[in-house]
């Protein structure tokens, strides 16, 4: 590559939270740069080729170049993804539900794309932790995302013990999430663990047609139940 030859861009393009009409969340843009692209790094392609089909239906699939990032992908591989990027084409990166890098393993890519000063362009679309924040009524002015829980039970209490503790020093709300089908468990482990009167907000199915979103008392969720097995959902929690 010539000194003068300009290097092409990394957009990071968020996907559909469910199953709805993209332009209903997705701004046009997004549709825009999909028709201009034909790199992507994706972590499922069929997930990624779906997505691309519904928001460009007459783009061709076959000129389409298609790098999986997953927890299958070699380290040793990652390097040569931005590729094109260095040749002065544009790449993007397209997470499988939200936002590219957060909660998702796109944060790599992006690293490796300002280490060879490659410019990163972030597209507008929908994170259900900005979401939930947004519709919890919990503290939005600070506040930590903390990923998964572990799935040893043991385990589990002590962390939910210990963002309750960091909630209560710190007037901070402590966001996380749940493997689906682990939901109503972790709902009956809420319940056992935290104080009765920390507030929980239960986020499930945002932006569908489904969507459920309610903050109540620890006391008040065990007193009323829900069934959300295997509904995406994101957790807050606030307590006093």
């Amino acid at each position: 590559m010539s000194d003068n030859q300009s290097k092409g861009k990394l957009f990071l393009i968020p996907n559909l939270l469910g199953d709805q009409a993209p332009l209903e969340v997705l701004p046009l843009s997004i549709r825009k740069v999909i028709e201009s692209i034909d790199y992507y790094i994706v972590e499922n392609e069929k997930v990624a080729r779906r997505f691309i089909k519904t928001i460009s239906p007459k783009k061709s699939q076959d000129k389409l170049h298609i790098q999986k990032l997953n927890k299958f992908t070699s380290e040793l591989e990652i390097p040569d993804f931005l590729n094109p990027c260095l040749e002065g084409q544009d790449v993007a990166i397209i997470s499988d539900a939200g936002c590219p890098g957060v909660a998702d393993p796109g944060a790599v890519i992006v690293d490796l794309a300002h280490k060879s000063k490659i410019d990163v362009i972030p597209l507008v679309g929908p994170s259900s932790i900005l979401l939930g924040l947004m519709a919890s009524g919990l503290n939005g002015q600070s506040f930590a995302f903390n990923g998964y829980l572990p799935i040893d039970k043991n385990e589990r209490k002590k962390s939910l013990k210990k963002f309750e503790n960091r909630s209560r020093q710190e007037n901070q709300t402590q966001i996380f999430i749940e493997t689906p089908y682990r939901n109503n468990q972790l709902i009956d482990d809420l319940c056992k663990a935290l104080h009765p009167l920390t507030k929980l907000c239960i986020a499930v199915d945002l932006t569908t047609e489904d969507e459920l979103v309610k903050t109540k008392t620890v006391e008040q969720w065990c007193q009323e139940k829900i069934d959300i097995h295997k509904r995406p959902a994101i957790y807050l929690i606030l307590a006093s």
